[in-house]
């Protein structure tokens, strides 16, 4: 738990080198006016008195500095609180919510150390993972948890129906000439093969095929979970990644994730998938088979 904790502390240290470098800079303009002073101080001592007498009649100079001044000052109290209050929040996030870290992953070293960082929470642990396709997630080398998959204890899999009405929708809904219905499928139809790869391997999986529109991206491993919204119109690959650790607060939001997916798993309406004969087995609450259907059928 440590671990993983500095861990995603230090990609959020990468993500914040801007910051570093601006404070820095901070520092040593800081240093420059301070050495400056004995020779600005020596400057106005000097120069005071002719200024002054230059500018005490002009009233509207005056009112001006003195109106700079106030907008000066409220806008830098303004500041602080709102600094403050972002900081209050910040901390109530972390400690109430389970928020650890929200990665923007269009940097390419900030995704590597993401996928490390899973793969280390992947080893020898169950894994619960809800997507759409899972070819980017696991079926590429590339891929977050193509690694995690091959080296966790169980994995327990959502994916698409690569033939139900939510595939279709989420395919369309993606302003991309190259994504269709038809491309969601055949990369369903890769991802399960790489399943049944490891299938044979001896690898305990299960997949689970579900109709409706995804809502979310979830993988959860270890203490940790991992969440991306999908959004209608966006490639999920663009949107920020959430990270929840476990926590015994009640406003943890890795409960209410976690009770998510297994809500979803344990519904009757959503089949499992049989590698064996490529049929989707329907089972009631109890685990009993209820009914089979080729996928596709």
């Amino acid at each position: 738990m440590k671990n993983g904790k500095n861990q995603i502390e230090g990609v959020g240290m990468f993500e914040s080198i801007k910051n570093l470098i601006y404070h820095i800079l901070i520092l040593i303009l800081s240093a420059a006016i301070a050495l400056s002073l004995p020779y600005t101080g020596k400057f106005i001592a000097d120069n005071y008195l002719v200024y002054w007498s230059l500018i005490e009649r002009e009233k509207i100079f005056l009112i001006s500095v003195e109106i700079a001044v106030a907008v000066v000052l409220i806008m830098l109290f303004n500041y602080v609180v709102k600094s403050w209050n972002d900081r209050k929040f910040s901390q109530m996030a972390l400690n109430d919510m389970g928020l650890v870290f929200v990665a923007h992953t269009e940097s390419l070293r900030t995704r590597k150390r993401l996928k490390k960082f899973k793969e280390q929470q992947g080893i020898a642990r169950d894994v619960l993972l809800m997507g759409s396709t899972g070819l980017t997630t696991f079926v590429s080398p590339e891929g977050d948890l193509h690694q995690v998959l091959q080296n966790c204890r169980e994995a327990k899999i959502m994916l698409l129906n690569p033939y139900g009405e939510g595939a279709c929708i989420r395919a369309k809904s993606i302003p991309d000439p190259d994504i269709t219905p038809e491309h969601f499928r055949e990369q369903i139809a890769r991802s399960v093969d790489f399943l049944n790869t490891l299938k044979s391997l001896q690898k305990n999986i299960r997949l689970k095929l579900y109709e409706e529109m995804p809502l979310f991206k979830l993988a959860v491993l270890g203490d940790y979970i991992f969440m991306k919204h999908y959004h209608s119109g966006l490639n999920v690959r663009a949107m920020p990644e959430s990270i929840f650790r476990h926590s015994p607060n009640q406003g943890c939001f890795f409960h209410p994730f976690y009770q998510f997916f297994l809500m979803k798993w344990r519904d009757p309406n959503i089949p499992e998938y049989d590698f064996d004969s490529n049929e989707l087995v329907y089972r009631d609450n109890s685990g009993n088979e209820v009914k089979r259907e080729e996928l596709g059928g």
